[in-house]
């Protein structure tokens, strides 16, 4: 690995598509037809309103980044403004919220399978997950990743499908456009009572905005590029979204789409459904992205835990064996182990518990409570950091991120917020017993070194739609003469 030698000042362009880079993962194959069974065609509007929610949050995540330079992050910026204990809370909220999600991704896996092999039975299903988890358990803990021309293939496999499909499906419309509207219509068939459940399973798709505030210092004029970076970046994510989504209502009907395990692969059959041929090749090309692109974001979102649960570990929160790296590959392993192995059980018992919905909801609950925490950080972080607010603007985001923040945690079912409450307090005794007595300073100092930094910034913008927007600059750049600048880190 490459060390990192005096990174250039990120531009807008750059931090725009780290955002991007950031969200856009294999969200859209999960969460697209969540809102079928709820809404019907009206949860194409929640996709939007989910997207403008996410802005007003992220700028919060902007504000709280510019105040502390060094350090990001809900768990660093609750510890400043109140102290290590809410400190401890936001991080155990987060790394619960991540962990979760690694249980969504077997689960989602498996449901994309049983488009291919439909007749899978219960101990079939439950293998595929235990080897899928221990695959990237140990990907992750070997360390290898796919560079180069490799890298550059696996992510056209998971852009490509998607691509495809809208293509189709907007072509499919423009030739079918009465079918279509038969398809979006009515508009909103079961009333609106079923919003705040759409809304919390929709939100999901747009998190992880959070992991792409980066220091302000690296970024060029961050009082300007940074909040415009985060709304850009949002908005082409909603973009891309509405689009597909709005693909998906019109080529299959929304009583079909409640009650599908694979969507986009059986809304990609409809499209095609006067050819057998292409219909297979259709449904094949885009449940295979579907479940290359799960793979893919369950195994960056590993390496995220592992990575949280090794800074609360480095402030002397977690466990000593959360930071514990391995002799030759130099990655935390324990950690890897020991969220895959739990995460592993979480999924299997996924049916049994209320399936994939419970676990998103539950995940979207403990993210919202440190975008709650982030938000009113705001405020005293601006006393404690002598940053002074110009306008009023900037007060309003992080009160109305509050709010935002506030009614998705009541927006998720009395069940829900009981299992979230019951997993938070299983964090009190953790503290009691690993409250910081002392930091482990020599492991901190190597999480937070600038090379670090800086290659995970780098990893995070050869992520799916970010890293064609990467390859797309650089062929603009060559067409037009110009000198294109090369990434600092490796």
């Amino acid at each position: 690995m490459v060390e990192a030698k005096s990174p250039r000042k990120l531009s807008l362009f750059d931090v725009t598509n780290l955002v991007i880079g950031a969200i856009i993962g294999a969200d859209i194959y999960v969460a697209s037809s969540f809102g079928a069974g709820l809404l019907g065609p009206f949860s194409l509007v929640v996709w939007v309103i989910a997207g403008l929610i996410a802005i007003v949050i992220a700028l919060c995540f902007a504000q709280c980044a510019m105040m502390l330079p060094k350090v990001g992050g809900p768990y660093a910026y609750a510890k400043r403004a109140w102290g290590p204990f809410p400190g401890f809370i936001v991080g155990w909220s987060l790394w619960l919220a991540e962990w979760i999600s690694l249980a969504v991704f077997p689960v989602a896996f498996t449901r994309y399978l049983l488009f291919f092999f439909p007749n899978l039975d219960l101990l079939t299903q439950s293998l595929v997950k235990v080897g899928f988890v221990a695959f990237l358990a140990i990907s992750n803990i070997v360390g290898v990743k796919a560079a180069g021309k490799i890298n550059d293939a696996l992510t056209l496999l998971k852009l490509a499908p998607l691509v495809f499909f809208v293509v189709a499906g907007v072509t499919w419309m423009l030739i079918n456009p009465v079918v279509a509207a038969t398809n979006l219509s009515p508009f909103a068939p079961f009333g609106f009572a079923g919003f705040g459940s759409a809304l919390v399973l929709i939100f999901w798709a747009y998190a992880g905005f959070e992991i792409s505030t980066i220091p302000a210092e690296d970024v060029e004029q961050p009082g300007k590029n940074i909040p415009k970076a985060v709304v850009a970046g949002i908005l082409i994510v909603t973009v891309f979204y509405l689009t597909t989504n709005v693909v998906l209502f019109g080529v299959r009907n929304f009583s079909l789409l409640a009650t599908d395990t694979a969507p986009l692969a059986a809304a990609s059959n409809g499209i095609f459904s006067g050819n057998i041929a292409l219909a297979l090749f259709g449904g094949l090309l885009v449940g295979v992205g579907a479940l290359i692109s799960v793979a893919g974001s369950d195994e960056s979102g590993m390496i995220g835990t592992a990575r949280l649960g090794y800074a609360l570990s480095a402030d002397g929160l977690f466990p000593k064996i959360f930071s514990k790296l391995h002799s030759n590959f130099k990655t935390p392993y324990a950690s890897v182990i020991i969220q895959s192995a739990t995460a592993l059980v979480a999924a299997l018992l996924a049916p049994l518990i209320g399936g994939l919905s419970l676990l998103i909801s539950v995940s979207v609950f403990f993210l919202a409570i440190a975008y709650f925490a982030t938000c009113a950080s705001v405020f005293p972080l601006r006393k404690k950091e002598n940053h002074i607010a110009r306008g009023k603007r900037k007060l309003l985001i992080p009160a109305t991120g509050i709010v935002f923040s506030a009614f998705l945690i009541t927006q998720c079912s009395l069940y829900q917020i009981a299992v979230g409450l019951v997993l938070l307090a299983i964090g009190i005794p953790i503290y009691i017993r690993f409250s910081p007595k002392k930091e482990l300073t020599e492991v901190k100092q190597m999480l937070l070194s600038e090379p670090r930094i800086f290659r995970r910034i780098y990893r995070q913008e050869h992520v799916f739609l970010a890293h064609v927007l990467l390859h797309l600059k650089e062929l603009y750049k060559r067409l037009t003469g110009k000198t294109v600048e090369t990434s600092a880190v490796g």
